[in-house]
């Protein structure tokens, strides 16, 4: 069996990276396993390299999402039996470690993954991040009890797939007092706290507490080794060590406290732990799941002392250490000259915590885990995406409008949202307005909603509003109520005609189809003076409603063709052999072009507009769907066919436009390779995307901005949860299609773990 270890790695110097190697180490020393070659993926934090040992076949760099890719295609074409992932946020990159969620599902074998931190208050990503890997990841591994606990009470993570193996602990015993005395401790009574320094270790506890010891013990000595933490030094340099410092001054307690700043070797530390009398972590919160350091001491035999956090609390259970409350000086000290007063105490303390440590070494320790992997790879395959798979209504999470009512008052709504919140200060704008009626519309059409029918005056007033004299329209409006601009973008505007020509053909009140028709008409004469393609084709989808409840309106028909010949004329001046597009790039709301030449093709009867939609979106999906998900064309950069695409940051409008373009095509063709596009087009709203996390969010019920390099947009906008809810209301209509039988097959295989709801 071939297992691959993904992790950071020696010599990086991280708790994680000795952490993997020693795993690494005791599996491939097992009888059993030796006849396996075994690799590392190793992951590099940014700006350093490393000479790393010959196991390491791979190395991802942090905050390069790519390499997480092509980490993944190697790992694949290894042979390999199962994945042994290590994880801690701070490792992996994006926001929170989200470039984890990428590599875990490219990764076609079976997933055991190590929990190092489990928070009992995630942020929402935290929350959705570790979510995510229990779906993927066939066995969660954990050290403590707590762990197990909060898995299934706070990330509702079956208990089956969670396993309790503690902490490894090299088998190393060094004889006290030569030990001591290689050391230059002779005559001392040692105190010991060891790992990277930081200030949650709580050090100035311990320090603080050491005047009371010093006064009855005077050849106690308290030794501080490690080094600062590099994510510390990054921001905060060595404030907490200089700091340190000046209280130890302050104290007088320069002949007491000794700082050695390292990074240990192994044997130097065994070396300093089998000197030790107290082993120290005066840490400041219970919030810590896993302390290797503890663990080490532990295993070695020390007698420890430390604060009731998680792991401590279990590790130092039944006579295997001493605690005391988080910042109390007096108590430490008090057990501290306890301790040093009762020798045999201290010696019944080190007996249990050696005792444990034998049961807790690497080689027994390794042996759990490759008895774990063993299973897996005999009994589990990992669920991969079904690259085809047909959506099932039932795993959708339910409709709500919650969000859309916050962003809306009076007037209309609010074009942006900073996290969930209505940011007033930038105002309104047609755009927003103009797809807020069209998401209205489509929900009366659905539900017959008195909601909708309020909501639907807002919105349809803000534009008749915004309508100049000349049938133009202003676009952005301050909150005041005052706009900021004569006349909008041609975008806007042909956005405004087709939720305009929608509501002629749906509006639910007479009312509102008198002011809607009013408004329309009004706008005509400016439809052949149109530009912009994106203007232009979303007036000829507005237009193919209207003309749907007024089939004999010849005027609108001969706009119709006039636009369209307009794109035609486009398209086929932009064409070239390998590049079948309307422009010299692909930039946003790219599938209403070719949406709106099937639109114009389905009203007309003109081939060469449908041979056109046709080519363009197969263009298209050569450059979106070709990873088994959509993967949009970012707009840091766009795609212009003499570059790269860019990958970020992609846009939810933008995965609508895709939901829109496969639902018409599959209405006109039945053909059920494009229902099975148009269900993988939603799916990226709920985490088939290039990072694997939800836009969706479960909390608010608003959708985010966009897929940024580094994570998602949290900020939740307007245009981002109407994009959505259209998405949304949009593949209900498919529900109500019969489909083919092969069709309804398919729909039972979708994976539905991504879209439950987190219970935060």
């Amino acid at each position: 069996m071939k297992i691959a270890f993904i992790g950071t790695y020696r010599p990086r110097q991280c708790g994680i990276g000795s952490f993997s190697q020693h795993l690494f180490e005791s599996i491939s020393d097992l009888k059993s396993s030796q006849d396996s070659e075994h690799i590392v993926i190793a992951i590099n934090d940014p700006g350093n390299s490393y000479l790393y040992p010959d196991e390491v076949q791979y190395i991802i760099d942090q905050e390069d999402h790519n390499t997480y890719i092509e980490a993944a295609k190697f790992i694949n074409r290894q042979n390999v039996d199962v994945c042994i992932i290590q994880h801690e946020y701070g490792i992996f990159g994006g926001q929170n470690g989200v470039f984890v969620l990428t590599l875990l599902h490219d990764i076609a074998m079976p997933i055991m993954v190590t929990l190092h931190t489990v928070l009992q208050k995630p942020s929402y990503n935290q929350s959705v991040i570790l979510r995510e890997i229990a779906k993927v990841a066939q066995k969660i591994i954990v050290m403590a009890d707590k762990a197990v606990q909060m898995l299934q009470e706070l990330y509702a993570v079956p208990a089956s797939k969670i396993e309790k193996i503690p902490h490894g602990v090299p088998h190393i015993r060094y004889d006290k007092n030569i030990a001591r005395q290689s050391l230059g401790l002779n005559h001392k009574k040692v105190l010991l706290t060891f790992g990277f320094i930081g200030r949650n270790k709580g050090i100035e506890t311990a320090i603080c507490a050491l005047t009371e010891v010093v006064a009855e013990y005077p050849d106690v000595v308290y030794i501080v080794l490690g080094k600062t933490h590099p994510n510390v030094i990054k921001h905060a340099g060595e404030e907490y060590r200089l700091f340190l410092y000046h209280l130890v001054k302050k104290l007088k307690l320069e002949d007491h406290v000794l700082f050695l700043d390292q990074y240990a070797s192994q044997e130097d530390l065994f070396k300093y732990l089998s000197a030790t009398d107290i082993y120290l972590t005066p840490y400041l919160n219970e919030a810590q799941i896993t302390s290797g350091t503890l663990s080490y001491a532990v295993g070695v035999g020390c007698a420890a002392v430390s604060t009731p956090y998680w792991h401590a609390a279990e590790l130092l259970a039944d006579g295997r250490g001493r605690l005391f409350q988080f910042n109390d000086t007096k108590e430490l000290a008090h057990v501290l000259t306890d301790l040093l007063g009762h020798p045999q105490q201290l010696a019944h303390l080190r007996a249990r915590a050696s005792a444990y440590g034998e049961t807790i070494t690497w080689p027994k320790t390794g042996s759990k885990y490759y008895g774990l992997a063993q299973h897996l790879a005999k009994n589990a395959h990992k669920a991969a995406i079904k690259k085809d798979a047909i959506l099932d209504r039932n795993v959708l999470p339910p409709l709500h409008f919650d969000h859309i009512k916050r962003l809306t008052d009076r007037t209309g709504i609010f074009q942006h949202a900073t996290y969930g919140i209505p940011n007033y200060r930038e105002g309104y704008c047609l755009d927003d307005n103009a797809r807020a009626l069209l998401m209205m519309l489509m929900a009366h059409r659905r539900s017959k909603s008195d909601m909708a029918i309020t909501y639907i005056a807002i919105y349809l007033g803000y534009i008749h509003y915004a309508q100049n004299p000349d049938g133009t329209f202003r676009n952005f409006m301050a909150f005041n109520r005052t706009f900021l601009d004569e006349v909008g973008s041609e975008d806007a505007f042909g956005r405004t005609i087709w939720a305009l020509g929608y509501a002629l053909a749906y509006s639910p009140v007479d009312a509102y189809y008198q002011l809607a028709r009013q408004v329309f008409f009004k706008a005509v004469p400016h439809f052949s003076q149109l530009q912009s393609v994106r203007g232009i084709a979303n007036t000829i989808i507005g237009i193919y409603h209207y003309l749907k409840d007024n089939p004999s309106d010849e005027g609108m028909m001969e706009i119709t063709r006039t636009l369209a010949t307009r794109l035609l004329g486009e398209y086929n001046a932009h064409r070239k052999e390998k590049w079948h597009w309307y422009e010299t790039l692909l930039a946003y709301d790219n599938a209403l072009l070719p949406l709106a030449m099937l639109y114009a093709a389905k009203i007309t009867g003109n081939s060469a507009f449908r041979h056109t939609a046709f080519e363009s979106l197969a263009f298209l999906e050569s450059h979106t769907l070709q990873k088994g998900y959509l993967s949009l064309i970012g707009n840091e950069n766009w795609y212009r066919h003499t570059a790269l695409p860019s990958p970020f940051s992609q846009q939810p409008i933008d995965a609508m436009a895709m939901v829109l373009l496969y639902l018409e095509v599959y209405n006109q063709t039945q053909e059920s390779h494009y229902l099975k596009l148009l269900y993988r087009s939603f799916m990226w709203f709920l985490g088939e995307n290039d990072l694997r996390v939800s836009l969706y969010d479960f909390e608010t019920h608003g959708c985010c901005d966009g897929l940024q390099a580094d994570g998602v947009n949290r900020n939740q906008g307007a245009e981002s949860t109407i994009a959505y809810i259209i998405s949304y209301l949009a593949i209900q209509h498919t529900f109500e299609k019969p489909h083919s039988k092969s069709v309804q097959n398919e729909s039972r295989d979708i994976s539905t773990h991504r879209l439950a709801k987190p219970s935060l």
